[in-house]
């Protein structure tokens, strides 16, 4: 049997496997081409449980393409705060400006078109064009990479774009139209969700393409796909400072690129500094420091960095220096503080 071939085969199976056994997300309730765009947006590098409230509150809030493209910043970065990954938000915004202007406010139905916006890559292009209009178009992302590898028995590295892009061509040569381009795009994503699952949890037993599974057969699902080495995470050192002047405290916005741009954070400094150092610090940005006290470590991984985190609470006689001050409710209701300063956001005192 070719790959094509195999390929022909498991789609009526999967089909079939897909309308028994779908799960009820709020995405699927009401799967149009804004709502399939913005759950395809958050999902990336997120589980879908996480995903799941903010996506409720981001719909609620921007039910529409024209209400995200009005959105205030403020008000788009405190909705998809604490998900990271901040250049999506951004994205969709950018986006959804020009979906508004060049094509009255809905998302096209190509491929091309699609991946001419913002932010929308071969994957979202496919999972939008395919969901939301019935095209025969596949979107290839981790899980349905490991199911087409483990169908075929491939040994391809599955973090070489050029392996994505030959599954994604060998879909294409079958792939149906209008309902079944939907259910097909959704069914390989759920079986690769909670069924062909990576390494040893696998559920061979539970998978309905059992029977044309090539690495099942050859007792290799286990081990596919292959994957080269990942880069270690470069780890950086960083002092964080909570200064406090009677009821508020200091942020500061990060700049508008690199590692969260735009959004608020504490002050801080690269490397461990000691009480000295931060009182130093802190009176050459005019600031009349009363008190230092260590208040913990914290660590946060981000995709290639790592922080490791110490904190000093810094009472201060003085508002100053390049920083706003704000009480701990108004950063916790009206400023978007990543999640990297989530262990900080909890040392405030009200």
């Amino acid at each position: 049997m070719t790959e094509t071939e195999r390929i022909a085969a498991a789609i009526p199976r999967l089909l079939g496997w897909y309308r028994e056994n779908r799960r009820s997300l709020p995405w699927r309730e009401n799967a149009t081409p804004y709502a399939v765009w913005v759950s395809e947006i958050m999902l990336q590098q997120t589980r879908i449980e996480a995903v799941i409230p903010y996506y409720r509150r981001f719909m609620e809030r921007l039910p529409t393409v024209e209400a995200l493209a009005g959105a205030a910043e403020e008000e788009l970065m405190k909705l998809w705060e604490g998900l990271g990954y901040y250049s999506r938000a951004r994205n969709l915004q950018r986006a959804a400006r020009v979906i508004t202007e060049r094509y009255g406010g809905v998302l096209p139905k190509a491929a091309k078109e699609l991946r001419s916006l913002p932010g929308i890559g071969d994957y979202t292009a496919g999972a939008v064009a395919s969901i939301a209009w019935g095209q025969p178009e596949p979107a290839v992302d981790g899980n349905v990479l490991r199911v087409i590898l483990r169908l075929t028995a491939r040994r391809d590295d599955a973090l070489d774009v050029r392996t994505r892009t030959w599954a994604a061509d060998l879909l294409r040569g079958s792939y149906p139209s209008g309902e079944d381009a939907a259910l097909l795009t959704e069914g390989l994503m759920e079986l690769g969700e909670t069924v062909c699952l990576p390494r040893e949890s696998a559920r061979c037993g539970a998978c309905p393409l059992a029977e044309l599974c090539l690495a099942r057969e050859r007792g290799e699902a286990a081990g596919l796909p292959l994957r080269s080495p990942k880069k270690p995470r470069r780890v950086e050192e960083r002092t964080i400072l909570l200064l406090r002047c009677g009821g508020r405290w200091a942020v500061r916005r990060r700049e508008d690129t690199g590692l969260l741009a735009g959004l608020w954070e504490f002050p801080n400094r690269e490397g461990f500094l000691t009480p000295d150092q931060v009182l130093s610090l802190l009176r050459d940005l005019g600031l009349e420091p009363v008190s230092v006290e260590p208040r913990g470590e914290a660590r946060h991984l981000f995709t290639h960095v790592e922080w490791r985190m110490r904190g000093f609470v810094v009472l201060c006689a003085n508002e100053s220096g390049p920083f706003v001050w704000r009480t701990a409710q108004d950063l916790r209701q009206g400023h978007a503080i990543p999640s990297a300063f989530r262990f900080w956001m909890g040392q405030l005192d009200e």
